[in-house]
């Protein structure tokens, strides 16, 4: 299993996206690399603490490689916004990819700069720091609350690529 750290704005359509798809084995909402320890929702609201909602996807690389998941987060953002996603505005929804692994690095930024040709894209590209865990109720919100707000087209998944 690998673990790799997405941040594209609200972390609830994030999570409910990717827990769609096959290989994928976890997630989990919270918050990473900012300035304090443990950092709270309300926290994040206030403009305290500068941390990103992110959401922790565990994976199957025998399933689904790291490019096809950097594929899906290129889906569901629009990787030329700064600080905004859908109808969510602050730092605190940058758009992000926090790595564990050294080789991980390469491999991100050679699939962006494949990608990229005349406009770079505003994706921060980073060593994870910290991971604090979200709230028990930001897990798996819109399970729990069909109705919520999400930015995701879940129509962008394609049938063979779901659970």
């Amino acid at each position: 299993m690998k673990i790799i750290y997405v941040a594209g704005g609200c972390f609830w359509g994030v999570e409910a996206y990717y827990k769609k798809l096959k290989g994928i084995i976890d997630t989990e909402c919270g918050y990473a690399n900012g300035n304090s320890v443990n950092p709270s929702y309300e926290d994040l609201k206030k403009h305290i603490a500068t941390h990103a909602e992110t959401v922790k996807i565990v994976y199957d690389e025998n399933v689904i490689s790291l490019t096809k998941i950097l594929e899906h987060f290129l889906r569901i953002v629009d990787p030329y916004e700064i600080n905004h996603q859908g109808e969510d505005y602050g730092i605190q929804y940058r758009t992000a990819i926090y790595y564990v692994n050294e080789n991980e690095e390469k491999v991100i930024i050679d699939y962006f700069d494949s990608i990229e040709k005349s406009n770079p894209f505003a994706i921060q590209v980073e060593k994870l720091e910290a991971f604090y865990d979200a709230e028990s109720y930001h897990q798996d919100y819109l399970d729990n609350n069909p109705n919520g707000y999400c930015h995701v087209n879940f129509n962008l998944i394609r049938d063979d690529e779901r659970k």
